[in-house]
């Protein structure tokens, strides 16, 4: 079963997002922010990690650039999915080493597309 790590500070949004991937079938981890994350990835390695970018402590964007920096976790796809709209969030996020962005409110099936697309 593939796995998903979910970086997310609102529990709201960590519901719907672990509802949904569990019903299609993914194991689901959750963390609510980047150093509950950190402490898991020690440990467990995803097949994707969905993060928010506006979180208390450091940023999504900073776990972003750690994943990215520690060799045998820097292969893992990583999604945004932030409120943050501007098309200069959407461009720092890829530079950043993300493989997809997605802008939140969101319709289930564009989140679930965007999780088959970088987990074939």
């Amino acid at each position: 079963m593939k796995n998903i790590l979910v970086v997310e500070d609102g529990h709201a949004e960590q519901r719907i997002m672990n509802a949904l991937l569990t019903q299609a079938g993914f194991e689901v981890a959750l963390a609510s922010n980047v150093d509950e994350a950190w402490q898991w990835l020690e440990t467990n390695i995803p097949n994707l990690v969905i993060l928010d970018i506006v979180m208390p402590g450091k940023s999504g964007l900073e776990l972003c650039r750690m994943i990215q920096g520690k060799t045998e976790l820097s292969q893992i796809p990583i999604v945004f999915c932030s409120s943050k709209s501007e098309e200069f969030d959407r461009f720092w996020a890829m530079r950043q080493g993300a493989k997809a962005y997605l802008i939140k409110p969101y319709a289930p099936k564009e989140l679930l597309d965007m999780v088959y697309q970088q987990i074939r």
